[in-house]
């Protein structure tokens, strides 16, 4: 670099834990992937790429880290779309890094063992991914003292795909790891790693980009505060909100974009955290996707189906709540059943916090109501609003992990045999979720019958003009659309509902909320 360009050497550098070593980076790019790192400068090569677009889970890798109370996490993420300086102040687990019995320092971890002796592994492209999964599986239930059932195995490996072994020998060694010798981490020693990396100030970290103009610095900036935050975002209004990285980093990765310098959101404590208090659920915006499902299953268990297909588990561990609904794509899952439940948004620019309706974020296809400098803090929910019968519809050409043809988040509160409150929120029904005004109209103090749910579904026919894509064609939607009204009034009609054993896929999983 010659004299005259820029410099980033005044930046701190990333500091993480991988391989029980504190490492160092400086000098990468921003928006260089966990992936690249550890493949081309790691030299650990059992992470594998894929689809470089976090869906095939071949990159599986673990990350640990402190929560509130000071005991460690762990979560299996992507690393094919996260970027590097996430990991500062974190622990990085690999394939290569997994302990191993302290009676036999070469011996397998008994997650490999377990897949060799079941015979899960056969080209062995995807086995590493499955490998981290699985041990990500096995640390949770052993700290939880009760091994997984076969449900919880196939809803935990949801983000890993493998085309040679039919799943079954992969399920077997999931069980099986369990029977064998136990080789647990060393979770005191790890979180004490943690705790000397922790920062006394807030990362801003910095590297040259070679652009057609000549180097320029991008700056990726990590503010630990809800206060720092809103300074740095009020002062850099162009700069890009970072959250879990589940939709820039496909940015990244498949569009080639530019995204400039980055304010990243998840150092700060504040905006993970998951209350009650005057009557409401505050999530913030930072709360993972994981954690905000399970508060809002746990208050409204008839959601849990839609929780656990929302994404794959590594997607839920990374992405956040507020940064689906503020992406304001038009089939989000999130935003239905938000809608439904009448949730609203804090919204803050600088020290001004306002309040608005979540069903008027959304102006017009990915436009919202932000204003310049202003950020999603928290997503509301009034408490009585899970009073009412909720239900959530994800409705997809794959059962795990797939993108919604449309998504249904509808609600009833019934007085005998009259409909007091109805809210009906479509997302994949026109170019931004909304509700069904018209087909609200048509319920809102009649009877609950057959003969209503009728005049609901032709009016909802009056409130959207769906289109055809790839994932389905307009009469498709629209008959989908109207079939799960029906389905909300089998499912709730007074006096011989449909019992949830027989609508819900994950109603007996034990670890579906009671």
């Amino acid at each position: 670099m010659s004299p005259s360009a820029p410099s980033a050497a005044h930046t701190a550098p990333i500091r993480f834990l991988h391989r029980g070593e504190i490492v160092s980076v400086a000098g990468e790019h921003p928006t260089r992937s966990v992936l690249d790192w550890l493949r081309e400068s790691a030299r650990c090569t059992g992470t594998k790429e894929g689809c470089n677009e976090g869906d095939c889970g071949a990159c599986t890798v673990v990350l640990g880290e402190l929560d509130t109370d000071g005991q460690l996490q762990l979560s299996s993420v992507n690393a094919c779309i996260q970027f590097l300086p996430t990991l500062d102040g974190k622990a990085l687990f690999t394939v290569e890094s997994l302990p191993r019995p302290a009676a036999d320092p070469t011996a397998l971890h008994p997650v490999q063992q377990a897949l060799v002796e079941c015979h899960g592994s056969q080209c062995g492209f995807c086995t590493p991914g499955f490998v981290m999964s699985l041990w990500s599986s096995y640390e949770q239930h052993r700290q939880a003292g009760t091994p997984p059932t076969r449900q919880q195995l196939a809803d935990e490996l949801s983000g890993n795909l493998c085309r040679c072994t039919g799943y079954r020998p992969i399920l077997d060694a999931g069980q099986r790891m369990f029977d064998l010798p136990a080789v647990p981490l060393d979770r005191a020693a790890t979180a004490q790693a943690l705790r000397e990396l922790k920062r006394q100030r807030p990362l801003d970290y910095a590297a040259p980009l070679a652009t057609p103009a000549g180097p320029r610095i991008d700056h990726f900036h990590a503010p630990a505060t809800l206060g720092e935050l809103a300074a740095l975002r009020a002062a850099k209004p162009q700069a890009r909100l970072l959250a879990g990285s589940t939709d820039i980093g496909l940015w990244v990765n498949k569009q080639f974009r530019d995204v400039g310098d980055l304010i990243y959101v998840g150092s700060v404590a504040e905006l993970r955290r998951i209350e009650e208090s005057g009557g409401e659920l505050r999530i913030g915006a930072g709360a993972s996707l994981e954690d905000a499902w399970r508060a809002l299953a746990r208050r409204a268990p008839s959601l849990t189906d839609v929780w656990l297909r929302f994404a794959s588990l590594p997607i839920r561990h990374a992405g956040t709540l507020g940064g689906n609904v503020a992406n304001g794509s038009p089939i989000g899952d999130a935003p239905p059943i938000l809608m439904a439940l009448d949730a609203a948004l804090e919204l803050r620019c600088g020290n001004v916090v306002r309040r608005l309706p979540l069903t008027d974020f959304y102006l017009d296809y990915m436009k919202n109501a932000l204003q310049e400098g202003e950020f999603v803090q928290a997503i509301v929910v009034p408490l009585a609003a899970f009073g009412r019968q909720v239900r959530g519809y994800k409705i997809s050409k794959r059962f795990d992990c797939d993108i919604s043809a449309l998504c249904a988040g509808l609600a009833i509160e019934l007085d005998g045999n009259l409909v007091r409150s109805v809210r009906l929120a479509y997302g994949g029904m026109a170019a931004t979720v909304r509700r069904a005004a018209r087909a609200e109209a048509a319920l809102a103090g009649q009877p609950w019958t057959q003969d209503s749910v009728r005049a609901a579904q032709q009016a909802l026919a009056q409130d959207f003009q769906p289109l055809t894509d790839m994932r389905a064609s307009a009469a498709y939607r629209l008959q989908v659309a109207q079939n799960l009204l029906q389905r909300l009034w089998l499912e709730t009609r007074p006096g011989a509902p449909l019992p949830t054993a027989d609508t819900s896929v994950f109603s007996a999983m034990p670890h579906a909320p009671a």
